[in-house]
């Protein structure tokens, strides 16, 4: 099935890479102009490349009030009001209670909770009425993994943003959605992995746990993006979408 996103803008944090990537490139085949952001400007620039259609890239930090306000000042120049806005940008380590630093709590917790609050708040302004907001969850919110407590506690908050934010905005028929992938590969996932030996063995021990055997493509999640940005899901708002082949459903 294809939905048809001509004539929409769409905007996604952390879309140089990964799943942020998978999305951006799914909503521009679509048929939406779209901007992403990345912090690394050639990673960027490749990403803009691998998306096509006109995507524009917009280099910049989503944990910096500066960079975001560069970021809308862009589309607002060039492409508001915004109909979809995907809300990625993340990440996280691996550190079991008892060696959890304060340094990465904070910025844990810095990069997707409060950059994530800050990113759609400071979009509202060029939000059209009846956008669509999506949050980028993860499993980890309702299905634990060893050491990973912090990653899963900003994705837990990020669940409940869009309950509550569901309310905040239902006088202007904005729509918020969570997609909680399962394990999916990315660059993000193999910098885990110290060595290609431990990735080859964090990879194995993933996909054992996923009934279809297998870690996720970054374009299957942009795929449930499309759905969720699009009118045919019309009367999904507040949900958790799992793209996880099965993992936490057992």
């Amino acid at each position: 099935m294809t939905y048809d996103l001509k004539g929409k803008v769409a905007v996604v944090t952390g879309g140089n890479s990964g799943i942020g990537l998978g999305i951006a490139q799914e909503l521009a085949e679509q048929g939406a102009k779209v901007f992403v952001t990345g912090r690394r400007q050639e990673e960027l620039d490749a990403a803009v490349k691998a998306i096509g259609h006109d995507a524009v890239g917009v280099q910049g930090d989503v944990t910096s009030f500066t960079d975001l306000d560069r970021l809308y000042d862009v589309v607002q120049r060039h492409g508001a009001p915004i109909d979809i806005l995907v809300a990625n940008a993340g990440g996280g380590a691996f550190q079991p209670l008892g060696a959890i630093t304060e340094e990465e709590f904070d910025r844990t917790f810095g990069l997707n909770v409060k950059a994530t609050l800050f990113t759609v708040q400071k979009a509202l302004p060029l939000l059209r009425d009846g956008a669509s907001i999506i949050l980028t969850g993860s499993t980890s919110a309702i299905k634990a993994l060893p050491s990973f407590s912090v990653y899963g506690a900003t994705k837990a908050a990020i669940r409940n943003f869009a309950r509550h934010w569901i309310l905040d905005l239902k006088d202007r028929k904005i729509r918020v959605n969570v997609i909680a992938p399962g394990a999916t590969e990315t660059p993000g996932l193999k910098g885990l992995a110290s060595t290609e030996e431990e990735w080859k063995g964090l990879e194995g021990g993933l996909a054992a746990g996923v009934p279809l055997g297998r870690l996720a493509d970054p374009r299957e999640i942009g795929k449930v993006a499309v759905f969720l940005a699009s009118d045919a899901s019309s009367y999904v708002n507040g949900a958790e979408l799992f793209v996880d082949g099965g993992f936490a459903q057992i």
